[in-house]
């Protein structure tokens, strides 16, 4: 294909897709315009007529703003020759397209996305109070690790005390003495504090339920259908709940009752006095009670130890629900979403493209134009056209020369005559001149 069929076909093809152009451009103002209305309406509180107002008159100016800006652009940037306002108009485009963004793009992408993001905002929470709930229960059961010393400290004391009840085989000799009540009563203690541990069970057990059936109900409402805005205040109620009952289970742990009791072993330990009637059996029980006095002591101490790990968890955080609009929630989890924003960025800047296409056919047109002779740019209508204005030219011309004649004739007196035969001379007079066309004067030459 020759330079000139190439210019020619671009011109014709530029030509014949500007109404297409505005077409596009139009629609997409419009789409634009459209999911703006339904994001900036999301945001807005207050008298329903007011804000279906507030929403329609941004909406509408969005849209004309961008319908404007790309006809702006589309217009000049392709007509463009110098790079440096080529430049510049691209500069002020990408200036423009960030205007186009932060104005329009992301209450699309709210539109499009909002119900989702707000619902992954519930969920997120949702897993927050779940992982609350989890540590909580584990610090209050934390106590319950201990259950296994305790109860082997106190079968150990109650099978001591029986044993030298039965055979001495503390002090050597058998029988109730000061060193049996003695076992017993360590024994006795250590039960108590199993009892104890053993009751806060139920209430951790029943408190871990609750808190479990609070998040069943929000689960289901991450998920349900409908419209995200009451399930998100339901949502809001169930989280109440749920953090009174992580409160509720960070203060029924037994861990620092565990730790005062098991203190209490050691410091409050009363032997018992000796009541062996010889004082060899009395030196025996003296001896054997430091022993239990020691072990006491060790076995307070582990039991402290213990329960200062399980005092020194992690408290649970305090954690709040923050409901959050439709816009909020697709900027907050923007990175989730990257289709949506996709979307709805294209939709402001598709338009972009398009002016790209013309400045590159302009151009290709431009170059092809730049190597054609002076004979090739000339179509056969623009020839047409020089032939027509060269005829009118010649008349204005032929009249201006016979009134020219008529006057200098009305000067001397004489008429202005004419030759018959010359086809060439002006008529007599200017008011019945008939214009002859191109071909009709050829005709009449001889």
């Amino acid at each position: 294909m020759s330079q000139v069929q190439t210019a020619t076909r671009l011109r014709q093809h530029i030509a014949s897709l500007e109404t297409m152009t505005r077409f596009v451009l139009a629609t997409l103002a419009l789409a634009s315009g459209v999911y703006t209305y339904l994001g900036v309406r999301s945001l807005l509180d207050g008298d329903a007529a007011l804000v279906f107002f507030a929403a329609i008159v941004y909406s509408v100016a969005v849209s004309v703003g961008i319908y404007g800006f790309w006809v702006y652009l589309i217009r000049f940037l392709p007509e463009l020759r110098d790079g440096a306002s080529r430049m510049a108009l691209v500069g002020i485009m990408a200036i423009g397209s960030l205007m186009i963004i932060a104005m329009s793009s992301w209450l699309n992408a709210a539109a499009l996305a909002g119900s989702a993001a707000v619902e992954q905002h519930l969920a997120v929470t949702q897993e927050g109070y779940t992982a609350d709930l989890d540590q909580a229960h584990s610090n209050a059961i934390g106590a319950l690790s201990l259950l296994p010393d305790i109860q082997r400290a106190a079968e150990r004391f109650a099978r001591l005390a029986d044993d030298e009840r039965q055979s001495g085989a503390l002090t050597g000799t058998s029988g109730s003495g000061s060193v049996v009540q003695l076992l017993t009563q360590m024994s006795a203690q250590m039960r108590e504090l199993e009892r104890t541990i053993e009751a806060s069970r139920g209430t951790v057990t029943t408190a871990f339920e609750q808190g479990q059936a609070h998040l069943a109900t929000m689960r289901g409402l991450v998920s349900a259908p409908g419209s995200v805005g009451p399930r998100s205040d339901a949502f809001a109620q169930e989280t109440v709940a749920l953090a009174g009952v992580i409160a509720s289970l960070e203060q029924t742990s037994i861990a620092p009752s565990v730790a005062r009791a098991a203190s209490d072993l050691s410091v409050g330990f009363i032997a018992p006095v000796a009541g062996g009637g010889t004082n060899d059996l009395a030196g025996r029980q003296t001896q054997v009670m430091d022993t239990i006095r020691t072990s006491v002591a060790a076995q307070s101490e582990a039991l402290s130890n213990a329960a200062a790990e399980i005092m020194a968890q992690p408290k649970v955080a305090e954690r709040r629900f923050v409901p959050l609009s439709s816009a909020e929630a697709v900027l907050l989890y923007w990175s989730s979403f990257m289709p949506s924003w996709a979307g709805a960025i294209s939709i402001d800047l598709l338009p972009g493209v398009l002016v790209g296409i013309l400045a590159v056919a302009h151009g290709a047109m431009r170059r092809s134009e730049e190597n054609m002779s002076d004979a090739e740019r000339i179509s056969a209508a623009d020839m047409l056209r020089s032939l027509e204005i060269h005829e009118t030219l010649i008349a204005r011309r032929q009249a201006a020369a016979l009134r020219e004649k008529a006057l200098r004739d009305d000067a001397i007196g004489t008429p202005a005559k004419a030759e018959p035969d010359d086809p060439a001379a002006p008529p007599s007079s200017t008011e019945n001149v008939t214009k002859l066309s191109m071909a009709e004067r050829k005709r009449h030459e001889p």
